[in-house]
Parts: structure tokens; sequence; C-alpha cells
């Protein structure tokens, strides 16, 4: 009896929040339900050329307490080789001098699908105040990940490019049908060793790559288009989304034999800054199963990381547990 009355709770609890909170890309202030298991699989998939690049993961997520979730997600991806492109930095002897210089990019080179590494992540919700169908909530969210990815951008990602760590807070609003939440953030991501080829044949060249800190800056919308009117827990949840994914981050450094801060001259290395506009749909079954899907577009200058569009997929269930 006390476990079915904790399911009807949490079945309560995640179909006030179902649809215009639970955003596809963006995690809201809300925490999952205590000793609630979250299961969440995604894709998320683009063209380079002739080479279909994809990301692959699983995220397992437990509440602690009402106020406190905490996550661990698995990636892998074909987003990158073992070791540094041979046009990372290359350089020339000119006399008695050493010329380094960074070079154009190829597209679309094949890479085989290997795992990226895990990262963590938790979200502590420190404000709540709710009201007649609306609430007010903040957030703090911490995020650590340990990845081994011989990343060949600027742009820090801790879900499959960078190792490192970040943080920041989360403001979510909800009234009826509709909710908003931005997140604003920073990664501070650690350097990655590893070596490219030496343009004399000679053998792989050391080199460290120090990756751009970022600022993030997301602002999601959601709205709830069905169910009208709530009659049972069998009703499938339908909400569209609208999400702008933002990041300004550093330019990276490349040192190779004891020589630092080579010249970086493609931008795929630079500082750079952009905003993609993200439109979604999702559907929530029996209260419980969740497919988001999503697609990404550049709206102000454009993401080194990835090409667009940028298609996303994902399939995420609870689990409730004994208290």
């Amino acid at each position: 009896m006390k476990r079915c009355a904790c399911l009807i709770i949490s079945f309560l609890y995640l179909r006030n929040l179902s649809g215009q909170e639970l955003f596809p890309l963006n995690e809201p202030a809300s925490n999952v339900p205590k000793n609630a298991i979250g299961l969440r699989l995604f894709n998320q998939s683009y063209g380079e050329g002739k080479t279909i690049r994809g990301l692959d993961a699983l995220r397992v997520m437990y509440g602690v307490l009402p106020r406190l979730t905490i996550m661990a997600t698995a990636s892998m991806s074909n987003h990158h080789g073992s070791d540094f492109p041979a046009n990372l930095a290359t350089h020339t002897h000119n006399g008695t001098q050493t010329v380094y210089s960074t070079g154009g990019y190829v597209v679309g080179i094949p890479y085989p699908y290997r795992f990226n590494g895990i990262s963590f992540y938790a979200k502590y919700r420190f404000v709540s105040v709710d009201g007649q169908n609306k609430h007010f909530r903040m957030a703090a969210y911490g995020g650590y990940s340990y990845l081994n990815v011989a990343h060949d951008e600027a742009e820090p990602n801790l879900l499959d490019d960078t190792k490192g760590y970040g943080g920041g807070l989360i403001t979510t609003y909800l009234k009826n049908k509709f909710a908003v939440s931005l997140t604003s953030g920073v990664i501070i991501p650690q350097n990655h060793k590893g070596s490219i080829p030496d343009p004399a044949g000679t053998g792989p060249v050391p080199t460290e790559v120090k990756y751009g800190r970022a600022v993030e800056y997301n602002l999601s919308f959601g709205y709830l288009v069905f169910p009208r009117k709530y009659e049972n827990y069998n009703q499938t949840n339908w909400s569209l989304y609208l999400e702008f994914m933002g990041k300004t981050y550093e330019k990276a450094k490349i040192t190779q034999f004891g020589f630092k801060d080579i010249p970086v001259s493609t931008p795929l290395l630079q500082q750079g800054n952009y905003i993609d506009v993200c439109p979604g749909i999702q559907a929530i079954i029996r209260s419980n199963l969740r497919i988001d899907l999503s697609v990404k577009f550049p709206m102000i200058n454009k993401s080194y990381a990835h090409f667009y569009p940028v298609y996303s997929i994902a399939i995420q269930r609870y689990f409730f547990t004994k208290k």
C-alpha cells in the first residue's frame, strides 16, 4: 500500500512537470523525485561532407533528496580520432628557425566509433516558490567529466569533447501550460596531451592543447499543447519547445616540442561565440515514458565543433524504488 501511494505521488509529480518543463536539451531547476532512478538514452547526429557524425550516450539519474539530483553519462562517438589530426599544427624550417602554424581542416575524415568517457552532474534546488498552477524555482549545478578525446577545436564540451569541470545556475518559471528556463554557467576544460604525425616522417610529434574556457547561456521555452484537460494517467502529453543554446569561448593554445602558443590561424581553434536555435517536440506516454525530438540550426554565428543541422532523439523512463 505504501509503495502504491509513493508511485501515485511520483506520477502526479511527473504529470505536473511533464511537457512544458522537461526540456529536450536543457535541465530545468526541478529535480528527479527522491529515490527515483531515471534512464535516458539519446543520440545526436549530423552530416559532415559524406560522413555522418554520431554521438550515443546513456545517462543514469537518481533523486538523492527532494532537492538534490545526481547524474552520470557515458558516451561514445565518431567525432575524433585517438590522436590529433596531422594538420592541427605543422612546422617548417626557415634557416635555423622553426616556423609553426595551424592549417586548414579536412571535412569528413572517417573516424571509428570509440568510447569517450564519463561525465558527472549534480543539481541542487535552493529556491521553490509554488502557487496555483505555477511555480518559480532556482537550482545550482556542477559537473565534471573524465574524457580521453583528442578534441581539435577550441570550444569545450563536457559531454564528449573535453575533460574538465563547470557549474552555474538554472532559473525556471512555470505557469499553466507555459514554462521558461534560463541556464547560465561556465566550463573550465583541462588540457589534452597527445601527438600528431611528423610531416618529415620521423615519428609522432608530442602535442598538448589547452582548450578555451567558456561561458554558456541557454534559454528554453516550452508549451503543453495536449491534452487540453487531464482525465487519466494514460493520456499522452504533447509539448512544443524552442530552445536557444549560446556559448562564448576563448581560443585554444598549442604546445609542441616545448614551444608554447603556436600561432593559431584556423577558426576551429580561435575564440568565438554563437547562438543556436533548437525547435523540438516531446511526447510523454502513460505519465512516464518520454520521447524527445529536436533539431539545431545556427542563428548568430556558428559552432565549429559540429556541422548543421544537428538532429537529437532521446528516450527516457523513471523507475521508482521502495523508500
